[in-house]
This record gives C-alpha cells, structure tokens and sequence, in this order.
C-alpha cells in the first residue's frame, strides 16, 4: 500500500519527503511514537524528519541514515526518499596521485647536480693545490745532502737497548653498580578510536579547529597525542570503541541516539559536551 501511495506521489504535484513520510506513517495506522519506538530514537528526530527541519539531527550522514530507516519501516522506496530530501551522500575525499616524472628526466636532474658538484669542488681544491706545489717542489729534504762520514745525531748505538718509554699515569674508572633511580615524568596516554564499523567522525582541537571530519570506514584507527583533541563527535557511537591509552572508555554517559559527543581535558578525561 506505501508503495501505491509513493508512486501515486511521484507522477505529479508530489509534496515534500516530510509529507511523504508523515501519509505513509497515517496510512500505516502508525502514531510518531510508535515510530519513535520502533526505529528506537528520540520523538523529536522523527517529528524533524517529518517537518524537514535537518539542521535539528546534525551531520548529512545522520540524516541520511535516519531517513533510510524510516522510509524501510512504512515499506517506502530508500533511494527515492534520500533523492527527495535533497541530502546529498558524501563523498570520500578524492586519492590525487602524484605527477609522474620520466626517467629521463630524472637522470639529467641526477647528473646536473653532480656535475655542479664536482666543479664547486675542482674550484676549491685546484687553486690550493697550485698555491703550495712551489713550496713542495723547492723544498730539500736534509737527509739527502748529508755526509755519509757524519755520525747520525741522536741514532741509538748498536747493541745498546733503548729502555722504554714511562708511560703516562692513566686515571682509573671505576664502573658503578648502582641503578640510576631518579624518577622519569610519566608519558600522557594517548586518545585511540577504533572502528568495527562505518562512522561519521568529527575530532576537533582545544582552539577549536578541526583536525579530522568525515566518515571513516570500519577497521580504521586513529590515535592522537595528549592534550592535541578537545571534542570529540561520533556518529554510529556503536562501532567506536575509544580508548585512553590502553583503557578502553565507556561511551554511555555522552552518548544520545548512537551519537556520542564529549570533551577531553589536557589530562586526558572525558566529559560530556554541554547542549
């Protein structure tokens, strides 16, 4: 019978999707609560889907998964209600692959810088080189002009036996046993989300700015240094298991309606955001 009534909506004159939704719910024999214990969400986020008021459940990703649910339970098309509340799916962001160089290209680069190379150098080491060789082809070396009847200066005589040198008092180490026991400042836990599931995840530093916003899929994990995040948003709090350093956190006291929202204090706690 929905189906009857939705395409009966889509030949003409066919009103907005809160309407579609709100006939179909009369035509089910449905009140909004009994939608809202069905579909297992606040009265509120039903009577908003109805009144299109989609600034009042958050993120697209909400809206667009509330709007399936709903339109599954009085047997209406999905894809023909999401196309009529002009919500728009999001889009993963794009992989940009990187501008491909040839080969080539690479090894006249490769060859350019060392030719640079080696001719900063030549015109380093030439000038000294030529600045001493007068100096090294003038020089007589003594050993070659002495007279082969001068006795040798300060030669040991032969068979005598040269005593050897002292050697140099060396200062004795001493290796210590002693443990060093000073203290060490204990590192900050980390904050870890991990996903079993889909999520829409929004994580913003203490100032404000966002670090990270978009839906991630199941099996992605994402860590962030102590005193780095301030808010934390999740979307299908579910499937997100967050975890304080190794200590995984429970998500009850900040969630409402599979949506979590909490802070994070410099010393890593939570608590929860304030409407």
């Amino acid at each position: 019978m929905n189906s009857e009534h939705e395409h009966a909506y889509a030949s003409g004159g066919e009103p907005g999707v809160g309407e579609r939704l709100r006939k179909a719910r009369v035509a089910a024999g449905l009140s909004v609560d009994d939608v809202a214990a069905k579909l297992k969400m606040p009265h509120r986020v039903v009577e908003a889907m109805e009144a299109e008021d989609w600034k009042r459940l958050g993120a697209p990703v909400y809206v667009r998964g509330q709007l399936r649910s709903y339109s599954r339970l009085l047997g209406l098309v999905t894809s023909t209600t999401l196309a009529a509340s002009g919500i728009a799916p999001i889009e993963p962001t794009p992989i940009v692959a990187r501008s491909y160089t040839p080969r080539m290209t690479r090894w006249f680069e490769q060859g350019k810088r060392r030719l640079v190379y080696i001719i900063l150098t030549a015109a380093l080491v030439v000038p000294a080189w030529l600045a001493t060789k007068p100096h090294i082809m003038g020089r007589t070396d003594p050993a070659t002009v002495q007279s082969l009847d001068a006795p040798a200066t300060g030669s040991p005589q032969v068979g005598a036996i040269s005593e050897p040198a002292p050697v140099a008092n060396e200062p004795t180490v001493v290796a210590s046993m002693t443990p060093n026991l000073s203290p060490r400042p204990a590192a900050k836990s980390t904050l870890v989300l991990r996903l079993t599931g889909d999520s829409w995840v929004q994580v913003q530093a203490p100032d404000g700015r966002t670090i990270e916003k978009g839906l991630m899929s199941a099996g992605t994990t994402r860590s962030y240094a102590a005193g780095e995040v301030g808010r934390v948003t999740l979307g299908n709090a579910s499937a997100v298991v967050v975890q304080q350093g190794d200590r995984p956190q429970d998500l009850t006291p900040y969630q409402r309606a599979n949506v979590a929202r909490f802070t994070v204090s410099s010393d890593g706690s939570l608590a929860p955001v304030g409407d």
